[in-house]
């Protein structure tokens, strides 16, 4: 082993060998007989985002937290690969196989929330595969993103008023970004923004928002199933969504239709909706929303109030993930929403800061209230204040970061 030690913890080590750019994961010891196999002690790694397994003429990989994609020194042949995936695919309900009534691949949810995609040949020629992210059992919360620097207190702060639109008008919003670049993870974040008294609906293909909400009620998508059983799509689930009375929407992944019935559901006095998208720039978000297979009225786009893009970037060699820009819609020019950037990433500074552009949904929000900008910047600061508090005292877990928001709510 090379002696350029870069971590240890549990029975793994992590280190650099000379002649390869990849760090290996190496884990000591024997694993007992398990569902998963060998893939188990790296599902019970809370260091780990993914874990990727790409055939046996491969060595399984890991995506870690802090050290990046890295080579493991757990080897699965084919046979027990497919074994591995069966087992897997049990617990998503989906009959895996090459076959009459079976399918060669699967999208689901394992017992503790991780994210699973596996597909087996001949759809992948090379052998099974299986990519799952993983769960974290402390999940991340908004301290947490403050001092990642994926944003700073002040647009945090901000971010809490918009959320929250001071009791009158929160924000309807939508956060892009590519694959990793964190989207779901600060959906969830400011999620935990939305006062419990709110009925809160979440809708998603695969459930993985980590919500701390005591009035929650969560929907699921189904795929269709060779038995003849019916597929449930994200526009069914939020058209029936919208029969519940809910005070807040948050639909993961916007792909198709759904996206006009959550815009309509904007336009229609559902304020504080949001959602994700894949996109790389507010621009672009726009672009995709309009066109199919989504297909939203350009004039429907007025309900939107802000696009949010974050991006995994690099940074001194390594990945982080930044807020790159927020962009207000702010009107329209002929037949196109007209875009206002509010704030932008500066790569010099490594900060996302204020454009001087004056914000529409500030000037909404204090219409709704009642009260000036200068009211509004002293609600930002009042809640940089809290969420500084929270940062000196160390307090970053999710149980306790929701309940002191909700006690500020409580004492309003």
């Amino acid at each position: 082993m090379s002696e350029d030690i870069m971590a240890r913890y549990d029975n793994v080590t992590i280190y650099m060998e000379r002649n390869h750019p990849s760090p290996m994961y190496h884990v000591d010891g024997n694993t007992p007989a398990n569902p998963y196999g060998a893939l188990k002690p790296l599902l019970e790694d809370d260091f780990l985002e993914e874990v990727m397994y790409n055939g046996g003429q491969q060595c399984v990989k890991v995506a870690h937290r802090e050290h990046g994609m890295c080579r493991t020194n757990i080897w699965i042949e084919d046979d027990e690969g497919l074994k591995i995936a069966a087992n897997i695919a049990a617990f998503t309900n989906v009959p895996l196989g090459d076959g009459p009534g079976k399918v060669p691949l699967f999208d689901g949810r394992l017992p503790d929330g991780s994210r699973v995609n596996g597909v087996i040949p001949p759809v992948s020629p090379d052998g099974p595969t299986l990519t799952i992210r993983k769960f974290r059992a402390d999940p991340i919360t908004i301290i947490d993103l403050i001092e990642f620097g994926t944003i700073d207190v002040t647009l945090a702060a901000t971010m809490w008023c918009w959320v929250d639109g001071l009791g009158a008008r929160p924000a309807n919003f939508i956060i892009s970004g590519g694959t990793g670049s964190g989207k779901t993870t600060t959906l969830n974040c400011l999620g935990m923004f939305i006062p419990w008294d709110k009925r809160l609906l979440t809708v998603e293909d695969t459930a993985e928002l980590q919500l701390f909400h005591d009035h929650w009620l969560r929907m699921e998508t189904r795929s269709e199933r060779p038995d003849g059983t019916s597929e449930v799509d994200m526009d069914d689930c939020l058209r029936s969504s919208l029969r519940m009375r809910p005070d807040r929407i948050i639909v993961g992944e916007v792909r198709g239709p759904e996206a006009s019935t959550l815009l309509t559901a904007m336009n229609t006095g559902h304020d504080g909706s949001f959602g994700s998208l894949h996109a790389n720039t507010a621009m672009e978000t726009v672009t995709r929303m309009t066109s199919p297979p989504m297909s939203v009225p350009s004039i429907m786009m007025s309900g939107l109030d802000l696009i949010i893009v974050q991006s995994r970037i690099n940074r001194g060699g390594k990945q982080i993930r930044r807020i790159m820009e927020i962009a207000e819609i702010a009107g329209m020019e002929g037949e196109r929403p007209r875009l206002n950037p509010i704030w932008k990433y500066d790569p010099a500074t490594d900060t996302t800061t204020q454009t001087g552009v004056p914000s529409k949904l500030r000037e909404l929000i204090c219409t709704a209230v009642g009260c000036r900008p200068a009211d509004f910047e002293a609600h930002v600061r009042q809640r940089e204040k809290i969420l500084m508090d929270m940062i000196s005292r160390g307090i970053r877990d999710i149980e306790s970061v929701a309940q002191i928001l909700q006690t500020f709510y409580s004492r309003q």
